[in-house]
């Protein structure tokens, strides 16, 4: 009996410990968690200190509000990464689909009153999330084979009253159901979007885009209560005030099926909106410009096509790739690199010494983005000249920057990093410092890094940002002995098994579950 009660004490701490970590890596004071959970600072104190007994009902609320799987219950996939680090990496690796692309498509296919087949859509949690969405709504969707190509087929009339809340709540991608729905309702509502912890995102940009469409949004009780005016209609061009990618892909889908011809100024030109804007024309949606900032959108007010669209590979998990080979001084071929969107990202590494070799340009899949093969060579980095600030396309893509942070860290000299979109995230790279990196917070949108680095393994809670926390994965890869990442539920929101791909490339990482 004494055994027992030592035993679940040791678990009440453990699991206090996680509760408390996760909290922190998301920001949050005692008090701010007490708060959405309904109960005091006392008591999530105590929970912390291991001095409270939980309930599976108030685990699960836990987790889901610190968006972290503190447990898992009847869930597959990883909780915990144990990596043995120091190995150099070899061989040959695909470039999946995009994340971002496919959860766009999905939405997008809202538009469409007949079906859809998305191929080789990449099984990550955040296309689970949009998946959970649509099916709560009546859409029917299914994997048709082991390729992870997806049908969805829209029902007569969408139910939105059954909407899964929860799943709803886990995904930024949520915002981008405002464009699709305002074609066939009046009045809806939508919980505010959740995902990654960067910071205060406004969704301000989303309403101006919209409102020239007659959509007026308010925020209220947790939820955005929108009602539409279907008789407005843009009566110049849209101006958007921030050129964002989920902003200009809600822009375009509200034009899709609106009657008449939309401009839409300053748009983003980037990888997941050239997607959209292929898919929309398979759809028979006439969009001009595709690739720069000013689109033009010949409307279809009725949509009713059966239409098989391949999304795109992924820029963000090729340099996700790259950088692995970089950090562990690795001979590895990245293939189905979509270099349009990398180029900037390969210019500047070559400009800091990486050696690699690139095969001839083809196409992808969707017979319109280019790909090559890149090989990545052992090489000797120098720090750039100039401070390394992501841009929007053709720019650095704002979701590599945390990659050349890491990639700083291995280069001989001094780096600043400036991430001057998100409020957070460079404070998450200084989780790096653990490692061994010298990583200096200059303020919340700068970093200073020194290099090179003598890594050695240690344990680290995940960051709560999906990029961050990748970036701190690869850094164990690196460093010498046995490293723990901890609650990974994040990485798996925008990555298909990285762990076990990288394992075929000969790293070291297992999960593991500790309560």
């Amino acid at each position: 009996m004494v055994d027992e009660v030592g035993a679940s004490k040791d678990y009440a701490r453990r699991v206090g410990t996680l509760i408390r970590d996760s909290r922190k890596n998301r920001g949050w004071t005692q008090s701010q968690l007490a708060e959405t959970l309904g109960t005091s600072q006392s008591a999530i104190n105590r929970i912390e200190q291991g001095n409270q007994n939980l309930s599976l009902d108030l685990l699960t609320r836990i987790s889901e509000a610190l968006d972290s799987e503190i447990v898992s219950l009847g869930r597959s996939g990883p909780l915990h990464l144990r990596v043995e680090g120091g190995r150099q990496l070899s061989g040959v690796i695909d470039v999946k689909t995009s994340k971002n692309a496919g959860v766009g498509l999905l939405c997008a296919s809202m538009l469409n009153e007949g079906r859809t087949v998305l191929r080789k859509v990449a099984r990550i949690e955040e296309v689970h999330r949009i998946l959970e969405v649509l099916n709560s709504i009546g859409v029917r969707t299914r994997w048709l084979n082991s390729d992870n190509d997806l049908e969805i087929v829209p029902p007569a009339q969408l139910d939105l009253a059954s909407l899964d809340l929860d799943a709803a709540r886990r995904t930024r991608s949520i915002i981008m159901f405002l464009a699709p729905l305002m074609h066939d309702q009046k009045q809806f509502e939508l919980p505010y979007a959740g995902g990654c912890a960067l910071g205060t995102r406004t969704v301000e940009p989303h309403m101006t885009a919209l409102r020239p469409f007659g959509v007026q949004v308010e925020a209220a009780a947790g939820a955005y209560r929108v009602e539409v005016d279907p008789s407005v209609r843009p009566q110049r061009p849209i101006v958007l005030t921030e050129r964002g990618d989920t902003v200009t892909e809600n822009a375009l889908m509200a034009a899709a099926r609106s009657d008449g011809v939309t401009v839409i100024r300053n748009a983003s030109p980037n990888y997941m909106v050239q997607d959209l804007c292929f898919y929309l024309t398979e759809l028979g949606v006439r969009v001009d410009g595709i690739g720069t900032t000013t689109l033009t959108v010949h409307g279809v007010p009725h949509i009713r096509r059966d239409v098989d669209y391949s999304p795109s590979e992924d820029p963000i998990e090729a340099m996700s790739l790259v950088t692995a080979a970089i950090v562990t001084s690795s001979e590895i071929t990245v293939r189905r690199v979509p270099i349009e969107f990398m180029e900037i990202e390969l210019a500047l590494l070559e400009e800091m010494g990486l050696r690699s070799e690139r095969s001839p340009e083809y196409p992808a899949a969707n017979g319109r983005t280019r790909l090559i093969d890149l090989t990545v060579y052992p090489s000797t980095l120098h720090a750039p000249l100039d401070k390394i600030h992501p841009m929007p396309f053709p720019g650095l893509n704002i979701d590599n920057l945390p990659f050349f942070a890491l990639i700083a860290a291995t280069a001989e000299g001094s780096t600043l990093i400036h991430d001057w979109v998100y409020d957070n995230r460079a404070l998450y790279l200084t989780e790096l410092t653990k490692l061994g990196a010298k990583v200096t917070l200059m303020d919340p949108h700068r970093i200073y890094v020194e290099g090179p680095t003598h890594w050695s393994g240690t344990e680290v809670i995940c960051p709560p940002a999906l990029r961050p926390a990748v970036v701190v994965l690869l850094a164990m890869l690196a460093a010498k002995g046995t490293s723990l990442l901890r609650n990974v539920y994040v990485i798996d929101r925008g990555y298909e098994q990285l762990a076990d791909r990288l394992n075929l490339l000969g790293a070291s990482i297992h999960t593991f579950r500790d309560v």
